[in-house]
């Protein structure tokens, strides 16, 4: 079963990466090597490889049907025409703001059942993406509606059209009596910790359901650094938790024989109806489903089979799964735990005792696993994941029972599911110390590539620890020699050779599609302009430049990609105080940005033009000298009140733009007619709206271009760039040379290095 779910793997992803002629090629030559087993290994063999080209054919098949049905439907046809339609359809997931350039919107996805457009009308099945207004924010899952909009293609053949909804959503039916009930849960889970701390109050939720709407950024980018990103999205390890203390229970009254496999049939399908039926809670049922059989005798063996079966029925049933990362993590953990953790924890068992070493075991095995394929993803290796898991898992079992009873209790009684909450919010409590603590070390994370070869490296190592993990872990003395190594590892801070250069006075960092740049002011001091979208991201460029204050931070203006990361840079340092653009605009950043502020105890005001020495550098205010006002909350007057800044450090002239766009060019010009700058930040990540005559009368030597990878917007545009480069000045791009350093060299000029 192990080798025909792997088969049913290769099928889905050949469907999905492949063409069709690359397809049939690849099929041929499993025939082939099906008659080459048949003739050398037996029947047997050739039997085994007959089954997994089946499969594979099967799951592959699947999804090629799939795509047909989803992208060539009169659905699709109207989305390619860009038409205007109005759908009957069924709500089929919870809807999610999402925070956007001009302000948030709401996702939910739909089934559609009945479709007028271009005068025609068309009754079929078929998922839509919708973006909407506010108003969806309270339609519920199973809800049948009505709604209108300009339907436009998917990036994606996940579904047939993204509608860009044009009003109010007509409910023509409320969803059955079990979403009702499973949505009553929800809601009572909800408020059964309503009354905690917020980072409590969005825990227990997501522990339980799977619900991480309330999760902020800042805890979210702890959990991932931690290793504990697991316990805020539905996973096995909440069905087997939701479903064990069901059968517990059932034993408990006297529940026994084939009722109790009833029983936990019953526990897996609330669980997923609690959870919501998308294909990641799917996923996480057949994984916990496969933890449940492992417990049993025979556990490995079982377990394994158990995992080939799940893999194929999700792939047939979801062949999409196969192109997941979430799919990918689930089966890759459950391996790990079945092939890995009985021989560690036997070793472990020979010194410690047994509890302990299966505490130990089990997350070091799931982690080690999941190592080559989360830094694929990533970039970073948690180095704290491990102690992390052991920690927590003491509470994670109480918090997750805990809250779902609370959620139970509070459709009785509101007070005793306040009191049962209560108790789930104190179990998690400690998991957030946990991580927010593990963050905080030094090396809680190291950066690692995601290139062909650091890749290939870290599975070779992976697979030796894999190998080497029981034999090291039998004796005391090399186990406890392997503790201590990591301990000193995590807690001492390891240096970058060659990094920072000496003599730098600005780095711009890269942290994607966005700008986060580094003013010298110190020695371990500087001046932080803008943050990022990434908190995680821009605390590692600081960490790596050895900043542990920040006297003052400086942020443009509200959009997500200059403000997101914040608390990046405000946790774990010394910040004195945030000076944002005086125009409030788009309030989704404002309030992200008070938010942060708020948490980390750190003044935020409005910059004003003037001129002041912050440590070793001159910082001038230029623009905007406008009053604070609130703009119109869509972001559209945001980037024209991007706050400009004239920085000199060590002699070296800066100039720092956020995203000023040509009129705020233009303005910048007349009001400082002769403006020449050693060192420029070309506006808006080298947008094509420049002005081209302002940009070449600044005379920089050197044009930085905070700019992410394959970026959607086109930047840096190549008319923003090329006027610059044939001026002689040196530009450098974050995409392509990673972080980007200008250095102070004295009498001979400046000096450039990257850390790509």
């Amino acid at each position: 079963m192990p080798l025909l779910g792997l088969a049913a793997w290769l099928g889905g992803l050949a469907a999905h990466l492949l063409s069709v002629a690359e397809v049939a090629a690849a099929g041929g030559a499993a025939v082939v090597a099906v008659a080459v087993l048949a003739r050398r290994r037996g029947r047997r063999a050739a039997l085994t490889g007959a089954a997994a080209l089946l499969v594979a054919t099967a799951v592959g098949g699947v999804a090629l049907v799939r795509h047909e049905q989803v992208g060539r439907n009169p659905v699709a046809s109207l989305a390619d025409a860009r038409a205007v339609v109005t759908l009957a359809a069924s709500v089929t997931s919870d809807p999610r703001t999402v925070s956007g350039r001009y302000g948030d919107r709401v996702l939910v996805r739909l089934q559609a059942r009945e479709v007028t457009g271009r005068g025609r009308t068309h009754r079929l099945r078929t998922p839509v993406l919708v973006i909407g207004d506010a108003s969806w924010r309270t339609v519920p899952l199973g809800t049948t509606v009505r709604t209108t909009g300009r339907l436009a293609p998917a990036e994606d053949g996940d579904v047939a059209g993204v509608l860009g909804a044009a009003g109010d959503p007509e409910v023509l039916a409320p969803p059955d009596v079990w979403w009702r009930g499973a949505g009553h849960v929800r809601e009572s889970l909800r408020d059964s910790v309503a009354h905690r701390p917020t980072s409590q109050r969005a825990l227990v939720p997501a522990l339980v359901s799977g619900d991480d709407s309330g999760v902020q950024g800042s805890l979210a980018d702890d959990f991932r650094t931690t290793g504990l990103t697991h316990l805020l999205a539905v996973s096995g390890t909440n069905l087997t938790l939701v479903v064990g203390f069901v059968l517990v229970l059932a034993r408990w009254l006297r529940v026994r024989g084939r009722w109790l496999y009833a029983v936990g049939a019953a526990g897996i399908v609330g669980f997923v109806l609690l959870a919501r039926t998308e294909p990641s809670v799917l996923r996480a049922a057949a994984m916990g489903t496969v933890g449940l059989v492992a417990m049993g005798t025979d556990g490995r063996r079982r377990g394994a089979r158990a995992l080939g079966v799940a893999v194929v029925v999700l792939l047939l049933v979801q062949p999409a799964l196969a192109v997941s990362i979430g799919f990918a993590l689930s089966v890759l953990a459950t391996a790990g735990i079945l092939v890995l953790a009985p021989g560690w924890r036997d070793a472990l068992a020979r010194w410690t005792p047994r509890w302990l070493a299966e505490a130990v075991a089990v997350p070091a095995a799931a982690q080690l696993a999941c190592t080559p394929l989360v830094a694929a993803i990533s970039g970073q290796v948690s180095l704290v994941a491990v102690a992390a898991n052991l920690l927590v898992a003491p509470a994670v079992g109480p918090a997750t029972v805990l809250g779902l009873m609370g959620g139970l209790a509070g459709l009785v009684s509101d007070h005793l599911g306040r009191a049962v909450g209560t108790l789930a919010a104190w179990c998690v409590a400690w998991i957030v110390t946990v991580a927010r603590r593990g963050a905080e070390l030094p090396t809680a994370a190291v950066d690692w590539g995601t290139g062909v070869l650091p890749l290939t490296l870290l599975t070779l190592l992976s697979v030796a620890v894999a190998l080497l993990a029981p034999r090291v872990l039998r004796r005391p003395s090399t186990g406890l020699a392997c503790a201590v190594l990591v301990v000193v590892v995590v807690a001492v801070r390891l240096p970058t050779p060659g990094w920072p250069p000496a003599g730098w006075v600005l780095v711009a960092c890269d942290v994607g599609q966005g700008d986060a740049l580094v003013v010298r002011a110190g020695p371990g001091a500087a001046i932080v302009v803008d943050a990022g979208p990434d908190p995680p991201a821009v605390d590692r460029c600081l960490d790596r430049l050895g900043i542990t204050a920040v006297p003052l931070v400086v942020l443009t203006h509200f959009h997500a990609d200059h403000v997101d990361g914040l608390a990046g840079v405000l946790e774990g340092r010394e910040v004195g105080v945030v000076e944002t653009s005086p125009v409030l605009d788009p309030t989704s950043g404002v309030a992200a940005v008070e938010r942060a502020a708020s948490a980390a105890g750190v003044p935020l005001r409005p910059a004003v033009p003037g001129t002041r020495a912050v440590g070793e550098a001159t910082v001038q205010v230029l623009a905007p000298a406008v009053p604070v006002r609130t703009g119109p909350g869509d972001g559209s007057a945001a980037n024209d009140a991007s706050v400009v800044l004239l920085v000199e450090v060590d002699g070296v002239r800066v100039l720092l733009t956020g995203d000023l766009e040509p009129p705020g060019q233009a303005a910048l010009a007349r009001s400082l007619p002769g403006l020449a700058v050693d060192v420029l930040k070309l506006p808006h990540h080298g947008s094509r709206h420049q002005d081209p005559a302002f940009l070449a009368s600044l005379d920089a030597d050197v044009v930085l271009v905070s700019v992410g990878a394959d970026n959607d917007y086109g930047h840096p545009a190549p008319e923003a760039v090329e006027p610059l480069l044939a001026s002689g000045a040196d530009v450098l791009r974050t995409d392509l040379d990673g972080d980007l350093a200008v250095l102070a060299t004295g009498a001979d000029g400046l000096g450039t290095a990257t850390r790509d």
